[in-house]
């Protein structure tokens, strides 16, 4: 089971948040399709996705999307994904 928790952050209070589950065992593989169903349910748009985004991810078990990693400009600080260990 994969549970993340999308946050979108604006002057250090969350703006909207969002508990994703997928019943499929967490891959980092689909780690974008993951992002796409997050950032599609939020109503935002997706950001790219770099290796070290992912590699943050496996080893800090966040990541943090900053203005710059989106093409389109956006309306908050930062889009932070953690992920929820059961």
């Amino acid at each position: 089971m994969t549970k993340i928790w999308a946050k979108i952050m604006k002057d250090g209070k969350i703006q909207r948040q969002l508990v994703y589950e997928n019943p499929e065992k967490l891959t980092y593989s689909h780690f974008m399709d993951y992002l796409f169903d997050i950032c599609h349910e939020l109503d935002i748009s997706t950001p790219v996705l770099l290796k070290t985004h992912i590699f943050n991810f496996a080893k800090f078990n966040h990541v943090r999307f900053l203005p710059r990693d989106f093409v389109e400009g956006i309306d908050f600080d930062y889009l932070l994904l953690e992920n929820i260990v059961v």
